[in-house]
This record gives structure tokens, sequence and C-alpha cells, in this order.
């Protein structure tokens, strides 16, 4: 069942025919429509919004610390319909514990620089990236700066090799 403050946005509706179960909340805020989506739904999720509702843009790939609340992260996918003139908003909460989410390389090849941003600041890992290594952060780093447990003074760094 959808969330009363999007049950009548076309998109969620749709969605919601597509897999209602994929749907775990959502909200609309300054216009904006954000759906919350399963983590374990978000291929297929975009695979429909891709190929059925024209959003051929990934804008984004992104990441939220919510610490020390669970779920800790959320992953937030902004994506464009350049023919349609849409924005929608998708996130995925993933416990703090062991973060890992598909990725969506197979769907919009562009998500492998921002999967990788996102795995080198927060530590999520992304299953099944094509090259999931750091983007940012030296090779061998041990450490996720993003995080909001990542200490800001008197933080050695630290390599794997040391």
């Amino acid at each position: 069942m959808l969330p009363d403050a999007i049950k009548d946005e076309p998109l969620a509706v749709a969605l919601a025919q597509f897999d209602s179960a994929a749907i775990t909340g959502g909200h609309k805020q300054f216009g904006d429509v954000t759906i919350e989506v399963a983590p374990a739904s978000i291929v297929p999720v975009l695979t429909y919004l891709h190929d059925k509702e024209q959003f051929n843009r990934l804008s984004t790939i992104f990441a939220v610390d919510r610490y020390p609340a669970e779920p800790r992260f959320e992953v937030i996918y902004q994506l464009q319909s350049m023919d349609r003139n849409l924005r929608l908003r998708l996130k995925a909460r993933l416990q703090g514990d062991n973060p890992e989410i598909d990725s969506v390389t197979n769907i919009y090849k562009g998500a492998n620089w921002y999967e990788r941003e996102t795995f080198d600041l927060f530590g999520i890992h992304f299953r099944n990236h094509p090259n999931l290594t750091r983007l940012l952060m030296p090779e061998g780093y041990i450490g996720y700066p993003l995080r909001r447990d990542f200490p800001i003074h008197g933080h050695k760094y630290s390599y794997k090799d040391e």
C-alpha cells in the first residue's frame, strides 16, 4: 500500500502496480517525489523505470549516514526522464553492520563512478560492480571518511601494508 503522501502520484501508482512489495515508503516535498524502495528490489525497480517509464538519465547516486540510527545508511538515486521532463528520487535504506546493495551499472553505465565514490567514502558495497575500487582515497587506505563515526581529529592515516 502506498503512503498517503504519494498515493496520487502517477509514478508511484505505476511502480506499485509493477511491484507493490518493493515500495517501503515515500513522500513529496517541494514538488519532488521520493519513493523508498526495498534494497533487494533496486535492480528490478530501476530496470522498470528505465525501460517502461523512460527514466533514461541517472543524475547521481549518493549516500547519507544516519548514525547512530538503524537502518544506518540511505543510498539515494536521482533519476530524470528527458522525454517526459520528470524527476524522481529513490531511496534504499541499508543496515550499518554490512551495508551492501546490488550495482545498477548494467542499467545505467554512469552509475560506475557514483557507486565507486559511495563505496570509497561510506564503505557501501555494490554487489556485481565491474570494478569496485577506491576512487578518491589511496588504494589500501583504511576507513571511510564520510561516515559519521570517522574520527575528525587525531586520525592516523593507515594503510593495509603498514
